[in-house]
């Protein structure tokens, strides 16, 4: 098998940096990763304590989970405080809101590196304005580039709601065309991408039904707003029993000697080529990675 490496995003849970509280249980949660939110869930007034408690955050920073910091927008009052507090921090990542684009990842990354950041600091970007929508394929073509940070976007969906004035539809048939156009530019740069919120958190059939979708349509994982949604998120976005089976199938019959060098093999009455092996690395990596 490649030598695949794989982070899990299936279940990303917002925590507002103000809420001490829901900060305190972190490391009692079973997400893949924990955005602390600097941006939205904090007010004006609370921006400026929000951003000192950070450092108690990260210095008992639970393992086995991602931890990324969400900044305010660096063009704003509060960007450029809450960077240098974040890099301070030496989060995984550092999510950027409102990119448009291209420009607003290269000048994240220029001020991590000035900063001194270590290259395992990543940028996760916000994909929530009509702009970034009609620039998302050169932002995404950053994500080839190590250089630029750019590792994960994250789908902004009530954003995009307010700023577009499309309906809000429970199966959100108006926002489908821009989350498929986040797929496709997000595999073309080699980057994950994350779905927006469900916002009602209460109605967990529709959360579940939500997750399906996105999975199916090629999402790694889902924002979440409260940690009832984690254990739906996990199951949803790991891979099932028969998908681990089929794909260590696959793999098994091409390391097999009578296979060696050939781009195209009979298995179990089907045609499998050298792309199957590689989206069954990829699986088995991702299973691996969540214990599956």
């Amino acid at each position: 098998m490649s030598d695949l490496s794989f982070r899990p995003r299936r279940s990303v849970l917002y925590v507002p940096a103000s809420n001490e509280k829901a900060l305190a249980k972190i490391g009692l949660l079973a997400c893949d990763a924990v955005i602390i939110d600097l941006e939205d869930a904090v007010a004006p007034e609370a921006k400026a304590e929000a951003r000192k408690r950070l450092a108690g955050v990260f210095a008992n920073r639970p393992a086995g989970r991602e931890m990324v910091v969400r900044i305010n927008p660096l063009s704003g009052e509060w960007g450029s405080a809450d960077l240098a507090a974040a890099i301070a921090c030496a989060p995984d990542a550092i999510l950027l809101p409102k990119v448009d684009t291209g420009r607003d990842i290269l000048e994240a990354g220029d001020a991590l590196d000035d900063a001194g950041a270590p290259a395992e600091t990543k940028i996760w970007a916000m994909i929530e304005t009509p702009k970034a929508l009609l620039n998302i394929g050169p932002i995404a073509e950053l994500g080839r580039d190590p250089a630029s940070r750019l590792a994960c976007f994250v789908a902004g969906t009530n954003d995009l709601v307010k700023e577009t004035g499309v309906r809000a539809t429970s199966d959100r048939r108006y926002l489908t065309p821009w989350l498929m156009q986040m797929v496709l530019a997000a595999r073309a740069g080699g980057i994950d991408l994350v779905d927006g919120v469900y916002n009602d958190f209460r109605d967990a059939e529709g959360f579940a039904r939500e997750c399906e979708e996105a999975a199916a349509m090629g999402f790694d994982g889902k924002s979440l707003i409260h940690p009832s949604q984690i254990d739906a998120a996990n199951r949803i976005f790991s891979p099932t029993r028969a998908a681990i089976d089929e794909a260590r199938a696959i793999v098994e019959a091409f390391a097999r000697p009578e296979n060696a060098g050939r781009g195209v093999i009979a298995l179990e009455g089907r045609m499998v080529e050298r792309l199957h092996l590689a989206q069954a690395e990829k699986l088995l990596a991702k299973a691996a990675a969540i214990g599956a």
